[in-house]
């Protein structure tokens, strides 16, 4: 494979990804460890610019430190690579679906700076709330160039089938929910808890329903690769809905008695051992997992249709030939 050959906004997209994970998952440790206004100040850290403060302090400061101005590296990092993948994609020779993504992934990342900006500056919860939501919507955009970059342009554009469709929704709709109990203010009445408790455990239903329901459907009508993809989410939602049962017991305590009262309590453990965190911090990147899946799922079943009427098509004028 020469230089030239080498389908340049694929490879990028496959990067941005990547930064995003590990993004997202840095950003999901600040909210476990509450350490957002660790560094009080943006986009400056302690009057050093960003990219210059001292190393030693970073890797030998307190932790809630490390984690922040980690996620800030990271967000830098992952703003750089968008801006080169919308460079590459626009001189490449990629469809238009895939261009306007890419516009669209450098829209979202400056965003997604400033509210993380405006977070720090404004000391909000309701703005953090905001930034927990448009980070998984960047990350899925991500996604989506990554996997429709690798494709040709004809069959890229392919549209997805109603369930994956749905479940993608229902994914993204279920971390919008699961920001609101990350972010919860310490002055929530119960009622409100109890609310959005229940929207949550209503969306981890919807989401394992399609789920199920998408694998099997697909499993009798679909590419070998839908069909992996369909039945590795249903893996990672099983799994997700364990993590989630361990989620509560880490932030709210084991349940006394009926569940409802145990609602009675909206504040979150502040005690954070390492167990703890990795269950907490896990379930929200698993979240993030089941997401990016879903958007691999939607496109790739989509894209089956597409691609057999193609060859169809072609068998069919081969045929009159």
């Amino acid at each position: 494979m020469s230089f030239r050959t080498i389908n340049w906004t694929h490879l990028v997209a496959c990067l941005l990804v990547g930064v995003t994970a590990v993004l997202l998952s840095f950003g999901a440790l600040v909210t476990t460890y509450e350490a957002a206004m660790a560094v009080p100040d943006w986009p400056a850290t302690y009057g050093h610019n960003m990219f210059l403060f001292p190393w030693a302090e970073w890797f030998h400061g307190p932790w809630d430190l490390f984690l922040e101005h980690g996620h800030r590296l990271l967000g830098a990092v992952a703003g750089m690579v968008t801006l080169c993948l919308a460079a590459v994609a626009w001189r490449s020779s990629v469809g238009p679906a895939v261009r306007w993504l890419a516009v669209a992934a450098v829209a979202l990342v400056v965003i997604q700076g400033v509210l993380g900006g405006a977070r720090v500056l404004l000391d909000d919860k309701t703005v953090a709330k905001v930034h927990a939501c448009t980070g998984p919507l960047f990350f899925a955009v991500a996604v989506a160039i990554a996997t429709l970059s690798r494709r040709s342009a004809d069959v890229a554009v392919g549209g997805a089938t109603r369930l994956p469709a749905a479940l993608l929704i229902a994914a993204y709709l279920q971390l919008v929910a699961g920001a609101q109990l990350r972010h919860l203010d310490a002055t929530v009445d119960p009622a409100t808890f109890r609310g959005l408790v229940g929207l949550h455990i209503l969306g981890a239903v919807a989401v394992t329903v399609l789920a199920v329901v998408s694998a099997v459907m697909l499993g009798a009508d679909g590419s070998p690769a839908a069909r992996w993809w369909s039945k590795g989410i249903v893996a990672v939602v099983l799994a997700q809905l364990l993590l989630g049962a361990g989620a509560w017991v880490a932030n709210w305590g084991m349940p006394a008695g009926i569940l409802p009262e145990a609602w009675q309590s909206a504040e979150p453990l502040r005690a954070r051992s390492v167990v703890n965190a990795v269950v907490v911090t896990g379930h929200v990147v698993l979240g993030m997992l089941i997401l990016g899946a879903s958007v691999v799922l939607a496109i790739e079943a989509g894209a089956i249709r597409r691609a057999a009427g193609t060859r169809q098509g072609l068998a069919s004028t081969r045929a009159f030939a």
